[in-house]
């Protein structure tokens, strides 16, 4: 009878729609966004209890955190028209002042440039690793990178061996590969290709953006980048449905059936927007074919934590300090000054990557906190030891995220089956950050993503 009943409210909660979204967040929503306009049905379903996916604004004992995603560049269009189509504003980022460098004998250097205060031979050798890789992402490319005649060679060879090959300067090494490494693919240099690291600094134009800080993180929006998810959402009304988690995609020539646990979607297509490690998560009937099931296993997302710790001041500036600092020596990486549009307190927000992460993650909550905040004060002095709010934003624990801030393939895998990631099956189209080329790993690479799908659909041809 149990069985009965609950067969009769699943048909019950079965709807119609043109397009079956299957995620929430900023590339979900957009391709949802954009197929609104053009007079299609759409469904959104989220498996979270909110939209946004890595994006999040939350409030946490009383201070306003982006526990995701936050900054703006000025080279991510697919971004900022968003933020002008949805009337959001932004603000630039606290920067005035001297930053600091920690090296690896522990000395503290404050220093203003784009170039660390190294030794000059390192900085020489940091600035001729740079115009090499700045030279590879300009013949690669963002969107294709596979196609490159060399591609396959690039892919066979780790990040970390590319560098030893160039260089015996360890520190030039160290600061090269933070900036991709520990920075960016939240991953360690010996564990991911040249070829993909090629592509990460193409899709944000060169490898000297990602070097420049003042690029890379330019701006935010005022009230938090969530609000973009939000936005939307919130026009689509209850076309999004959260808690919604999609257990089995049945499709074949004629169209798709999501079932989540309390609605069941017919459409005519379905778009996946989530990251790549979690589409095995759903149970395909019949199964995707050999090519993505291989693909899904190669591709794994990075790990890092984003440390918030908020302050009664913004106590850097008042000794001169812009509030970033950068050391690949330090459990904390890379810091900033995290300040809120408006706010009298400050907020630093610090960064611990991959097998460091792994460290700290090992230890006791208090004595991690710990050990993150003395790293801090090795940058700003004691008065980082006290924040009035500290916070970890731990990704990896997230059920439908696993990690942050995104996937990456393994050695080999971007040449091997970079062709195949944005390649609709059938009636199945996929979209997120994590494939797009130019915004890759980023919102923007989010939205362009969501705005390609939306446009395949539309007009029956697979994204470029």
């Amino acid at each position: 009878m149990k069985q009965l009943q609950h067969h009769k409210e699943h048909i019950m909660n079965t709807i119609d729609r043109d397009v079956v979204i299957i995620g929430a967040g900023a590339s979900g929503l957009t391709a949802a966004h954009e197929l609104r306009k053009t007079g299609l049905s759409v469904a959104v379903l989220e498996a979270r209890d909110r939209v946004g996916g890595r994006l999040w604004t939350e409030t946490i004992d009383g201070a306003m955190l982006e526990l995701g995603g936050q900054w703006v560049s000025p080279d991510q269009d697919g971004l900022i028209s968003m933020l002008d189509e949805l009337g959001l504003q932004t603000y630039s980022r606290y920067r005035d002042g001297e930053s600091i460098y920690i090296n690896a004998d522990g000395k503290k250097t404050r220093y203003t440039g784009d170039i660390f205060p190294v030794a000059p031979s390192t900085a020489s050798v940091m600035e001729d690793l740079i115009s090499q890789l700045d030279a590879l992402s300009a013949q690669v490319g963002a969107e294709e990178p596979w196609k490159h005649p060399s591609a396959a060679e690039l892919d066979r060879l780790s990040f970390k061996s590319w560098l030893e090959q160039r260089t015996d300067d360890q520190e030039a090494r160290d600061n090269i590969a933070m900036f991709v490494a520990g920075a960016m693919l939240t991953k360690p240099a010996h564990a991911f290709s040249l070829l993909q690291a090629v592509l990460m600094s193409a899709s944000a134009g060169c490898f000297s953006n990602l070097v420049d800080e003042d690029f890379i993180l330019d701006k935010r929006v005022v009230g938090g980048l969530q609000q973009v998810p939000l936005q939307l959402a919130e026009q689509l009304g209850e076309d999004v449905q959260l808690s919604a988690p999609v257990r089995t995609l049945t499709w074949d020539d004629d169209g798709v059936t999501a079932v989540a646990d309390d609605v069941t979607v017919r459409a005519k297509y379905a778009v996946m927007a989530v990251p790549p490690n979690l589409i095995p998560r759903v149970n395909f009937d019949p199964p995707l074919p050999r090519r993505q099931q291989q693909m899904h296993q190669h591709l794994s997302l990075g790990l890092v934590i984003k440390v918030h710790a908020v302050y009664p001041t913004p106590f850097w500036r008042d000794d001169g300090l812009s509030g970033t600092c950068f050391s690949p020596y330090q459990v904390v990486h890379e810091a900033y000054d995290n300040t809120n549009h408006g706010d009298s307190r400050g907020t630093l927000v610090g960064f611990v990557s991959d097998e460091t992460a792994d460290g700290v993650f090992a230890l006791p909550a208090e004595d991690r906190k710990r050990k993150i905040l003395q790293s801090l004060a090795a940058y700003y002095g004691d008065e980082a030891l006290t924040p009035e709010v500290y916070y970890e934003s731990d990704w990896g624990t997230e059920e439908w995220t696993r990690g942050a801030y995104a996937a990456s393939f393994d050695l080999g895998g971007l040449s091997r089956y970079g062709d195949s990631l944005r390649e609709p099956v059938g009636r199945i189209h996929f979209s997120c950050s994590d494939i797009a080329g130019a915004g890759f790993q980023h919102v923007d690479g989010a939205i362009r993503m969501g705005r390609r799908t939306a446009q395949a659909i539309t007009t029956g041809e697979a994204p470029a």
